[in-house]
């Protein structure tokens, strides 16, 4: 599959990439951080599920490079899923916070789903993430979207849409300069902020509080 120079350098450096995304981002800190700042979508929407007037909002940054993020997505999210946003007891938002150009290549193609397999796309791409963070990440990438029905030229489309990458950049960028955000996973649950691994318990005793 030809790409373009821009695509190329977007998923490029792919070997140094592994290492980025093997370190352990599992430090603690915890803050409140409310109000309309962090409740303002970015200028591509917001991506959430849950009732909008459940008593409790998730937000979660993530990298889809990050491990860390796809152990929080298999192990984690089906049960708070179950438990609180299909019972409308919760909200979870989903921002992109990519950590180097494969995570942010990975981060448009749920962008360039249909809005309603959004979320189907960013689960399949955590649960495969092993195969395609690789030093060759092009094929199995492009294996992975097909799942969801996309073709070369429509995943080659998605890489050069530059509305899509400035979005997902607006966002990262307002997430470091405004709430300091420097690694992934970090959730903030009804204001209360989080970085790194989290349970399910964790999650229940930050709603409680």
């Amino acid at each position: 599959m030809r790409m373009t120079r821009r695509q190329l350098a977007l998923i490029g450096a792919a070997s140094s990439l592994v290492v980025v995304a093997g370190t352990g981002f599992v430090v603690w800190r915890a803050g409140i951080l409310g109000g309309a700042d962090l409740l303002q979508p970015g200028p591509l929407g917001e991506q959430a599920i849950g009732a909008g007037d459940a008593p409790n909002t998730i937000i979660e940054y993530a990298s889809m490079t990050c491990p860390h993020c796809a152990a929080f997505a298999i192990n984690t999210f089906p049960a708070l899923k179950k438990r609180y946003i299909d019972t409308g007891k919760a909200r979870f938002i989903f921002r992109e916070f990519p950590l180097d150009r494969l995570a942010l290549a990975a981060a448009m193609l749920p962008r360039c789903s249909d809005d309603d397999r959004f979320f189907a796309m960013v689960d399949l791409l955590f649960k495969t993430q092993r195969t395609w963070l690789v030093e060759e990440p092009l094929a199995p990438l492009l294996s992975v979207a097909q799942q969801e029905g996309f073709t070369e030229d429509r995943l080659k489309g998605c890489l050069a849409n530059q509305k899509i990458l400035d979005g997902i950049d607006w966002v990262r960028a307002r997430a470091t300069d405004k709430f300091k955000i420097t690694s992934t996973p970090t959730f903030f649950i009804n204001g209360k902020m989080h970085v790194g691994d989290i349970s399910i318990e964790e999650i229940e005793r930050l709603m409680s509080l």
